[in-house]
């Protein structure tokens, strides 16, 4: 049996408690463009074909029906992990700006492969990482 391909992710999620607090960090600190406002979640672009979702916690468990069809609900409990891509000459211009913006790096990781990764907190707690390649087998440059 042949497999269907998968082409990538789109959507990246993360809960939050505090919307507003969410779209000054996600928006005025790391800079990405808010594209959809709405009581549930923003929707905000990540990159090329890429959007980060951050969804009201415990505001999405139910299923919402659009004209389209049903968006099944979802939630979470707990602190949620996802990183962004940047490039190497980017990774000092990051650490400079997280600093002047207050935010602390809680750890700065070189991997095996040689690439590095440093790691933050949302508002909420969320994990996130900002990555330069090299870093997993699929993510050279």
């Amino acid at each position: 049996m042949h497999r269907p391909v998968i082409d990538g992710i789109l959507e990246t999620a993360v809960y939050v408690d505090d919307m507003e607090a969410a779209h000054l960090f996600y928006s005025d600190t790391l800079g990405l463009k808010r594209m959809i406002a709405g009581e549930r979640l923003f929707a905000y672009d990540a990159g090329l074909a890429q959007t980060l979702l951050v969804f009201h916690r415990g505001h999405t468990g139910a299923d919402v029906e659009t004209a389209g069809g049903v968006v099944p609900g979802h939630d979470t409990v707990g602190h949620s992990h996802f990183a962004f891509k940047i490039s190497s000459n980017q990774i000092q211009p990051w650490r400079r700006h997280l600093a002047d913006s207050g935010v602390e790096i809680i750890s700065e990781v070189v991997w095996p492969a040689g690439g590095t990764s440093l790691y933050f907190n949302d508002p909420d707690g969320n994990v996130l990482e900002l990555a330069v390649a090299p870093l997993w087998p699929n993510y050279l440059s």
